[in-house]
């Protein structure tokens, strides 16, 4: 009997399948890796199974990156399992190539991606040239919900209708390829010419989504405030007093876009003004109309990552895994990759099940709003909310009919805006009555603006955080009503006041500024309807868009400050070479909008795959022979002067495309050689830290360097003597501090406010270097001879160690858990607590312990170094020695030898203890007592029993480790 293979997107998925077809289909056997019964065999992938590579005739692997190989351009394209996934990939092409599968069902995601993750699984499955050949359908899910999954059974798609989007998915695909490889090696070949090897990554999408932030930093940069004054004056009127604002009636926009109708630009006319109004009475206009505001549309994803970025502070990223979640696992919401704000026209009966389903659910912040929209029949069709036109191929973001249970705090969150936002669109507009009143005085007007609300409408879904967080009042419009003026009176003017303000630079982006930026390609549009008409021609799509920001943070393009985004010095340098070499496409956001547009258009079958490809191949070989042919010595910009002379002249030192350069003492080129690259080791220099660097010949340590090896490294940067040269160098310092025992140099440590007390010897703890190190571990005044070896990395493993967790690990022998670790060995990260091992006289990890179904290994050892890492094949002992390591690690730690003195006993208890043991027994006491200064947690006030131990009423926390020393024997 013949079978059909139905493939999802992820194992979760496959078994929602299994679970909505039994009832209709029969019963499913549970193997490996799939599900069958006698009709349906039900796998799924994991994400991407394979992707796409150029053969191996056609591709220059890296070490040979130059021009000589550029451009890339393979006349078709090979297929490789992904790593991590082949045995999935094995698994699922063994079942598609079973004689019995007569047919096969994409089940992967409703979308470009899906479509692409299964049409690569099926070339691969036929070998890698035309597919299987056996009949493909596809199944298109908006909702995860039993009965949303057997109505899409039932209307299955047919190939040829899949045909546009496979078509896109793959150009796509093969265009970021194109784009991306030959754009980051001929950027790379560029930057390298002067050796080394400068990974400069480029991509179709990410680079002109770099620029936006780029141009509206330099914006910013560039931006010089200026002064202005407002007038704002008192009204005294019979009712009470109400503000007014000066404003010039006549004012019409001009080309200065700071200036506005109630600004003035100097002092003596604003104050000019201010007097010849103060205290003299006012005629007063007003005008009284009703105004509406509808409830914002229904979310698509890219909304509702910007309404969540802005209201909870979720990323793009974590917003996305939050819906994925409901959708996917919770079956609360539809399908949430969806540029759609719309609903499809025969949705009605949905949406008043969903209704249903929230008033009968145990939201009771939210139910009766459910219940009062089915009562008063506000469920009802609206061209605004039911447009086939409108919708593509999802719909927007709603709640299922299924009521979710076991939510996080954070997916409740999210649910919550979801549920709000459908809500609401259905509920009547709010009603407004908003009063203009204009108060003229001795020929100088005053506008007050008014604005009450009358009738909440959708609003009251939102109560109090209405106003504010749902496009509420407009920006100098007042939610509270004016005191009335009776017809003919001349209210008091009863003070006026020149206000000095200030011009303000344009905001960063945050993640949801961003993303209405790459959903608009650049272009700064408010208004939903409007931006929903412009989207088609935005950077990616809403399903990328996340990803895109995080690999531009991951490549350090990008930093992420709060919720600023803040572009670095690597990103400045990227936009001036693609500025400087002409690549528009690149450089552009508009530009690069063009290109989703026309992706969209094949989509629809309006835009054939073969023109698109040929457009991208022309666009690549343009950006290949720009960065090729380039023949001047430097690329144009807009560079900075350094304000540090150059240590080996004293002439000006300015940066150009590559370097920071000696230009002279007149600054007009002629320098007496002296430069250092902008970008060691592939770590480009912030204007800031090239200044500090020359200001005092160190800086650091510095991470995000990487070696010829690509290993990451981190490093201070020095500027020392070259005398063989006469000159000066660059050079990395990795810390070594055996340097000053051996120089002789004696290390001051006056300046510098101790980290506690050394675990080895008790003497103060200090910063030095790339280390944290023990006073008597390095040569000083008091000791020229080191007696102690106590030394720990600010940066460990690439994880930077901050002074307050040293503290922490000072005074209680242990840091926080630490998430940033990355492993030499395999690179990945891993989290760990850092702790003073006495036995071992060094800083070792601790790892998390994690609840487990098995009982604990009875060898697991509780604490791991990183030096043990290496050498742990020599744990492979016989059954002997197991077994005393069993016994090793159940016993009790050895107790501590020092004994307190009788005033330590008296708060800490009688008994030998560990200096550790002490400093974390007297931290309890202090906290159990409230005894941290209220003003200044960093001290402590002493009580009857402290005192007789610190010697006075007040110490400071850094002091607590060193007075222990003097009670312990």
């Amino acid at each position: 009997m013949s079978k059909t293979l139905v493939i999802a997107e992820k194992p979760s998925v496959a078994q929602d399948i299994v679970r909505a077809l039994t009832p209709v289909a029969g019963k499913f056997d549970k193997h490996d890796d799939h599900f069958e019964n006698e009709r349906y065999v039900v796998t799924s992938a994991v994400g991407h199974l394979v992707e796409i590579q150029a053969p191996e005739q056609f591709d220059v692997k890296r070490g040979k990156w130059s021009f000589a190989h550029l451009p890339v351009i393979p006349p078709f394209f090979d297929l490789k399992p992904v790593d991590k996934t082949k045995s999935r990939l094995n698994a699922v092409v063994r079942l598609a190539k079973r004689k019995d599968v007569t047919e096969l069902i994409n089940a992967c995601d409703a979308g470009r991606e899906g479509e692409l993750i299964f049409r690569l699984i099926e070339q691969y499955a036929g070998g890698a040239k035309n597919g299987l050949g056996k009949p493909i359908k596809r199944l298109w899910l908006q909702s995860m919900t039993p009965q949303a999954i057997r109505d899409g059974f039932d209307n299955l798609r047919s190939d040829a209708q899949m045909l546009g989007l496979a078509s896109a998915a793959r150009s796509r695909s093969e265009a970021d390829w194109l784009v991306g490889i030959n754009g980051t090696r001929a950027m790379t070949a560029f930057n390298s010419r002067d050796g080394g090897f400068f990974l400069t990554t480029v991509g179709r999408v990410q680079t002109p989504t770099l620029s936006l932030v780029v141009e509206r930093e330099e914006k910013i940069r560039k931006f010089v405030s200026r002064d202005y004054w407002e007038v704002h004056a008192g009204f005294q009127a019979q009712a009470g007093e109400y503000p007014g604002k000066w404003f010039d009636p006549k004012w019409k926009k001009s080309d200065d876009p700071e200036a506005k109708a109630d600004r003035l630009w100097n002092q003596r006319d604003a104050q000019a003004i201010a007097d010849a109004v103060r205290g003299k009475a006012a005629t007063v206009t007003e005008e009284s109309k009703p105004t509406t505001q509808a409830s914002p549309l229904l979310f698509d994803l890219t909304s509702l990552q910007r309404e969540a970025n802005g209201k909870f502070g979720f990323s793009a990223k974590t917003t996305l895994a939050l819906a994925q979640s409901l959708y996917e696992r919770h079956k609360a919401l539809t399908y949430p990759r969806t540029d759609s704000r719309a609903l499809p026209e025969d949705y009605l009966p949905v949406a008043k099940q969903t209704f249903g389903m929230l008033a009968g659910s145990g939201m009771r912040h939210l139910a009766p709003f459910a219940q009062q929209a089915l009562d008063d029949n506000y469920v009802r069709p609206s061209k605004r909310i039911f447009d086939n036109s409108k919708v593509s191929d999802h719909f927007a973001i709603i709640p299922t009919t299924q009521a979710p249970s076991g939510l996080s705090e954070a997916e409740q969150k999210l649910y919550d805006l979801v549920v709000r936002r459908f809500m609401a669109v259905f509920f009547p507009s709010a009603e407004y009555q908003v009063t203009t009143r204009i108060s003229q005085v001795v020929g100088h007007h005053f506008k007050t603006e008014g604005k009450v609300l009358v009738k909440p409408g959708w609003l009251a879904i939102y109560g109090k955080e209405a106003a504010n967080e749902v496009g509420g009042a407009k920006d100098g419009e007042k939610g509270q009503p004016l005191v009335p003026v009776a017809p003919g009176e001349t209210p008091h003017t009863d003070h006026v006041d020149a206000k000095g303000l200030k011009t303000k630079p344009p905001a960063r982006y945050s993640e949801a500024t961003l993303l209405g930026a790459m959903e608009s390609a650049g272009k700064q549009v408010e208004d939903d309807e409007l931006r929903e008409a412009m989207q088609e021609k935005g950077l990616g799509t809403p399903a990328t868009r996340a990803a895109i920001i995080e690999g531009l943070i991951t490549e350090k393009y990008m930093l992420r400050e709060g919720r600023e985004l803040i572009p670095t010095a690597k990103a400045f340098q990227l936009m001036t070479l693609l500025r400087g070499l002409g690549v528009d496409e690149l450089s552009r956001a508009e530009l690069t909008g063009e290109w989703e547009y026309k992706l969209a258009q094949m989509e629809k079958g309006q835009l054939s795959r073969e023109a698109f490809m040929q457009q991208i191949q022309a666009m690549t070989e343009k950006l290949v022979k720009k960065a090729k042919e380039y023949d001047r010595d430097t690329i144009p910009g807009d560079y900075a002067t350094l304000s540090t002379p150059c240590p080996n002249c004293g002439g000006v030192v300015k940066e150009n495309y590559r370097r920071f350069a000696c230009t002279g003492t007149a600054g007009d080129g002629n320098g007496c050689g002296f430069s250092f690259t902008k970008s060691p080791a592939g770590r480009t220099f912030e204007t800031q830290e090239a200044e500090a660097l020359l200001r005092d010949r160190r800086i650091g340590p510095l991470e995000g360097f990487r070696s010829k090896a690509g290993w990451p490294f981190t490093a201070e940067v020095a500027i020392v003597r070259d005398e063989e040269n006469n000159n000066c160098k660059l050079e990395f310092d990795f810390g070594d501090d055996k340097a000053d025992e051996e120089s002789g140099e004696l290390v001051d440590f006056s300046s510098q406010e101790s980290l506690g007390a050394c675990p080895v010897c008790g003497a103060p703890v200090y910063e030095h270097g790339s280390n944290y190190v023990c006073s008597k571990s390095v040569p000083t005044q008091q000791q020229a001879t080191p007696s102690c070896k106590f030394k720990s990395g600010k940066i460990i493993l690439q994880q930077p160690i901050e002074r307050a967790q040293m503290h922490k690990l000072l005074a209680t022998g242990k840091t926080d858990l630490l998430d940033k670790f990355v492993s030499m060995r395999t690179r990945r990260a891993f989290k760990a607590f850092l702790v003073w091992d006495a036995t071992a006289g060094k800083v070792n990890f601790e790892f998390e312990q994690r609840d487990s179904k098995f009982p604990p290994r009875k060898t697991a050892a509780k604490s791991t170094t990183a030096t043990a890492a290496k050498k742990a094949p020599a744990a492979k002992k016989a059954p002997a020695a197991k077994k005393a390591a069993a016994k090793k690690t159940t016993r009790t730690p050895a107790a501590g030898t020092l004994k307190p003195s009788p005033e330590l006993a008296a708060v800490i208890g009688e008994g030998t203890v560990s200096r550790p043991e002490v400093v974390k027994k007297l931290w309890d006491y202090i906290k159990a007592h409230n005894l941290q200064d209220p003003a200044d947690k960093r001290s402590v006030n002493a009580d009857a029993k402290l005192r007789p131990v610190f010697g006075k009423d007040k110490v400071s926390m850094f002091e607590i480790a060193g007075i222990v020393g003097k009670h312990v024997s």
